[in-house]
């Protein structure tokens, strides 16, 4: 009897083990296919062009060294060197359902164009950050004077 119950625990865990395997696969499988859909690997390619740029022109002396940081960002930030990490952030924040409908979202005309705007979306909205900060930098600057002023004996 001890061995049909040992044989039986170990039946019911390979079967959960096995289970939760092929539940995490076509997780796994769902979260590829949204990234893939979504051509993640053109979306980082152009914002991270976009980015450069953006950086080029409000810092004009760093362009002699466009080539250096575009390898370096190549190198760090390209889809080959982000995949598994994005493909994990995905499955941590959407269940595979949730994916699912992502996936079919993108495939219809306007999920299409969120995909096409988005690099352009997100180049406008750090360069609205970025000319915030830099209208009213003076006053971040005077806030941490007069605070390293108070910390000072």
């Amino acid at each position: 009897m001890k061995s049909f119950l040992c044989t039986l625990i170990i039946v019911v865990a390979f079967g959960q083990m096995t289970a939760v395997r092929a539940s995490e696969q076509t997780h796994r499988q769902a979260a590829e296919a949204l990234l893939g859909l979504m051509d993640m690997n053109k979306l980082l390619s152009d914002s991270l062009d976009q980015m450069l740029q953006m950086q080029m022109k409000q810092n004009p002396q760093i362009a002699p060294y466009e080539p250096q940081m575009r390898a370096f960002f190549n190198k760090y930030m390209s889809w080959a060197s982000l995949k598994e990490d994005m493909v994990k952030i995905y499955m941590a924040e959407f269940t595979e359902q949730e994916l699912k409908e992502l996936l079919a979202f993108y495939q219809t005309p306007v999920g299409k164009k969120s995909i096409q705007k988005m690099p352009t979306l997100l180049a406008k909205g750090a360069e609205l950050g970025q000319q915030r900060v830099q209208q009213h930098l003076p006053e971040l600057q005077q806030a941490i004077q007069e605070s390293a002023t108070k910390k000072s004996p």
